[in-house]
């Protein structure tokens, strides 16, 4: 049996991110992830999730894909976790991400 089979799997959301999870995700995926990378399935509320695979000696991580995921993935500095310790999920906040449409508004606003 390979020793992989055995490995503990964990379903990871953005907000139990965690500094080491992120690492070993922009290790994995330097350039970002492709669809081809993404993995889908059932979870148990018999919902598609979809994810990406990292993997530890011990555990395969699934990491529920987000525009959030993306773009913390995009902006990461490993300086930033720093003064966090590895499996701390508060460490990982969420990015700002500007949405074009409230933006516009916001100007017309101005006017």
């Amino acid at each position: 049996m390979n020793k992989k089979d055995n490995l503990k799997r964990v379903i990871v959301d953005f907000k139990k991110l965690t500094p080491e999870i992120l690492a070993l995700l922009v290790e994995k995926y330097p350039d970002g992830y492709d669809e081809d990378q993404i993995i889908s399935f059932k979870n148990a509320n018999n919902e598609i999730v979809e994810a990406v695979e990292v993997t530890t000696n011990d555990t395969k991580y699934l990491v529920k894909v987000s525009t959030k995921l993306a773009v913390t993935m995009e902006n990461y500095d490993e300086d930033d976790y720093e003064d966090f310790a590895e499996d701390d999920p508060e460490a990982v906040q969420d990015p700002e991400i500007e949405v074009e449409d409230e933006v516009d508004e916001e100007d017309d606003d101005k006017d």
